[in-house]
């Protein structure tokens, strides 16, 4: 039975016009995952191995990586994403478009290059969006929440305003 692998994120720098501040990293103490189109998976829920989200992201998320290396050029990959009430992801954009599902609490998504909370739109359990790549969007955790987000890797997210990057303070 093939497992899941967790993922630590780090920097890199991707190909062609887009610079990718985050790629990942494999933990090396973590299981196999399953790989895209390699076996059948079922994955019951309480085996789902969550771990610190990456340093691309605020801090105070968990991350689960169900499926694929979000660093792997072409790759599909599915992770969850479970924040605290209150968790907030300013303004950004990625380099590849992403489905994002909720599958519990309240989360808010907006559009633009500023964090308007006026102009959220509300998604509950159940809610779907679809991001095309480059888009600029923010987002926000109501209530404890958890989100699927599934994409073709890598992964790569750029903050509008650079000070809103977490990667910018790390370490300081």
């Amino acid at each position: 039975m093939t497992t899941q692998r967790s993922w630590k994120w780090a920097g890199a720098v991707m190909a062609g016009a887009f610079v990718a501040v985050g790629a990942v990293a494999a933990d090396q103490e973590a299981h196999a995952h399953p790989g895209a189109g390699t076996a059948h998976v079922e994955l019951p829920a309480r085996q789902i191995r969550w771990g610190e989200a990456p340093a691309a992201l605020p801090r105070g998320a968990k991350l689960a990586v169900l499926q694929g290396d979000p660093a792997a050029v072409g790759e599909i990959v599915t992770v969850r994403l479970k924040m605290p009430k209150g968790y907030t992801i300013p303004p950004h954009f990625h380099p590849t478009d992403e489905a994002v599902t909720v599958l519990s609490g309240s989360f808010s998504m907006g559009m633009g290059d500023r964090l308007d909370r006026s102009a959220v739109k509300v998604l509950g359990p159940g809610g779907w969006s679809f991001l095309p790549a480059g888009e600029h969007h923010y987002a926000i955790a109501n209530v404890e929440t958890i989100v699927q987000v599934n994409m073709v890797g890598p992964f790569g997210i750029t903050y509008l305003n650079p000070s809103d990057d977490p990667r910018a303070t790390a370490g300081k």
